[in-house]
């Protein structure tokens, strides 16, 4: 049975959940590591549950690689088919921005199997991207462009009936990085309300997911594809060992930033499922010794991944190289003190008191990841209808309000917001590309198109203003001349319900890393190897060491993630996989 579709098993922690004040800071969201509750792991656990079944449709792609791709997954009930289409790029327009007009490859997940008619369509709209016209059939549009640094390295071994060098491969890690996967009703794909009866994207983003895991799929096959077209004689195909080791890349800026923010109820329940899984496995008081070396190997696997994480941004390499040292750190206990009864949680506090937020959130990740009979059914509560969560409640007094605020938002009134550098940013969106962009206040203008994203700000004026409030006045009352502070009530009113729905921090002062915030969605997303560019966006990897949609579900283990990325003994490296196609 799906771990969504499951009855949620009540298992009442006793050790508590962290606190806001502690996971919901910048300094510690920004250093968020996956787990088995991270979005696409969730996919793959379903797609392996329920036999989901994978078909290459059609491969029509020529020998400048350019044409037409289909791949298609079949469930239980439903199909859905990836529709790529492969382009000859000038390599002067190739860029990770979200300005960019043309591509490497254009894809869209269409709902059901297209004819024709529909590829027809699609062809003369996908690769406009933004500017393209879609329908409610097409459930996500992307785009991505090739690895300047590992794609034609790739082409050029297999053409010559070579592999690629491992660390070549670690060192980048994908063969080619998506720069958008809109879904939701961007751009006129489908809405998300008429998917929220299908129980396969129950889940959030998981119909972005499974575009993405598909796409991963077509990278391999047009670098054979060109290899085989440049050298028909000697070329061979990615040896199964060594494409397992390839993810897809990803390049994020600010326009994923607001989400965050914008979403409270839903952040608070990505939070809680979070929490709730670590503080049921450091509740829990038997630890094996099978049990701590399992923990001690994968350490081991987050180390040879530190050992081959690289970026060029300056305050990361400080992080990366503090997170080799903690993890050498929980090695050596690991292996020396463990187990001993309520290990789990002796291990976990020995990492706070010791580590920096970066390796004590990837031990989370481990912590969880080794209790799926606990963690997993919490799957099912990480959605929200957000719809249902009712309006403004005007009957509270506005003593009520007052005492919500000091309890929830405290850190926002220790701010000071009459210096300039607590105000220094704001957020807006860009006329050209309606992406969300960050402005500096002293310096730029368009300050009168603000978003109400500085929820701290604004939180410490509606306490200011409410000063003057009899205690007993009702809300509404006093909300009805001064309605400017209606949003920021209610979103008070939300924080009272859902602790965790707050960033309790500043998200417009001078020193705001918006990297923090993008890393941290990224992170339930599933994302790992993040490589910021500045800070305001950053590279990662989707789906590095899972098994492809032509290995599913014979190949599929639950702990690819620690497997280094063989799928079998590291001498297959030339077994054949169930559902490649020949090159010839």
């Amino acid at each position: 049975m799906n771990a969504l579709a499951e009855q949620v098993v009540e298992v009442s922690p006793v050790v508590p959940l962290r606190s806001p004040e502690l996971v919901m800071r910048l300094e510690r969201m920004g250093a968020a590591h996956q787990s088995r509750l991270s979005f696409l792991r969730i996919l793959l656990r379903r797609l392996a549950d329920e036999r989901w079944s994978f078909e290459r449709t059609r491969f029509d792609i020529d020998a400048a690689g350019v044409g037409t791709a289909l791949y298609q997954l079949t469930g239980p009930v439903r199909t859905y088919t990836l529709v790529a289409f492969a382009h000859d790029l000038d390599p002067t327009m190739r860029s990770d921005r979200v300005i960019a007009e043309a591509w490497d490859a254009t894809f869209t997940l269409y709902d059901g199997v297209p004819e024709q008619r529909d590829i027809d369509r699609l062809r003369a709209q996908v690769p406009s991207q933004e500017a393209g016209h879609l329908s409610e059939r097409e459930l996500t549009l992307s785009r991505a462009n090739r690895s300047v640094r590992l794609f034609e390295h790739v082409v050029a071994c297999l053409a010559r009936g070579a592999q690629p060098d491992a660390s070549a491969l670690d060192e980048v890690g994908y063969l080619m990085r998506t720069t958008a996967v809109y879904g939701s009703g961007k751009f006129g794909v489908s809405d998300r309300r008429a998917l929220l009866d299908r129980d396969e994207f129950g889940a959030p983003f998981q119909v972005e997911m499974m575009t993405v895991w598909l796409i991963r799929a077509f990278t391999v096959d047009i670098v054979e594809h060109l290899a085989a077209v440049r050298a028909p004689r000697t070329a061979c195909r990615l040896a199964a060992h060594l494409r397992r080791r390839l993810g897809v890349g990803n390049s994020t800026g600010l326009g994923m930033a607001p989400f965050m923010v914008t979403h409270p109820a839903l952040i608070d329940r990505w939070f809680t499922v979070r929490e709730t899984a670590l503080a049921r496995v450091r509740s829990q008081t038997v630890m094996t010794a099978d049990d701590a070396r399992a923990l001690a190997r994968q350490i081991g696997v987050l180390q040879r991944d530190a050992e081959v994480w690289r970026t060029t941004d300056v305050r990361q390499q400080a992080r990366i190289a503090a997170y080799r040292g903690d993890l050498e750190v929980l090695a050596r206990f690991a292996s020396r003190e463990l187990p001993v009864r309520g290990g789990w949680n002796v291990i976990y506090e020995h990492a706070e008191s010791v580590c920096a937020p970066e390796a004590c959130e990837a031990l989370v990740g481990l912590l969880i990841d080794a209790h799926p009979e606990i963690v997993d059914a919490l799957a099912a509560r990480l959605a929200i209808d957000e719809t249902a969560l009712g309006e403004l409640d005007g009957a509270m007094p506005v003593s009520a309000l007052v005492g919500l605020i000091e309890r929830r938002f405290g850190y926002a009134l220790a701010l000071d917001f009459d210096s300039a550098a607590a105000t220094a940013r704001f957020w807006y969106t860009s006329v050209e590309k309606l992406e969300p962009r960050l402005g500096e206040r002293s310096m730029e203008p368009g300050q009168e198109r603000e978003h109400p994203l500085a929820v701290a700000r604004d939180v410490a004026a509606l306490y200011a203003a409410l000063a003057d409030a009899a205690p007993d006045q009702l809300l509404s009352d006093w909300l009805a001349t001064r309605v400017e502070y209606r949003h920021t009530a209610r979103r008070v009113q939300l924080a009272g319900t859902y602790p965790y729905a707050e960033i309790r921090d500043n998200v417009i002062d001078a020193d705001m890393l918006p990297l923090d915030i993008l890393r941290c969605k990224l992170a339930f997303f599933g994302a790992t190897r993040f490589d910021p560019r500045s800070d305001r966006w950053v590279r990662i990897n989707l789906f590095q060491r899972a098994p492809y949609p032509d290995e599913m579900p014979a190949a599929y283990r639950d702990d690819w993630i620690h497997t280094e990325g063989e799928p079998g003994r590291s001498g297959d490296s030339d077994a054949e996989l169930p559902g490649r196609v020949s090159l010839s």
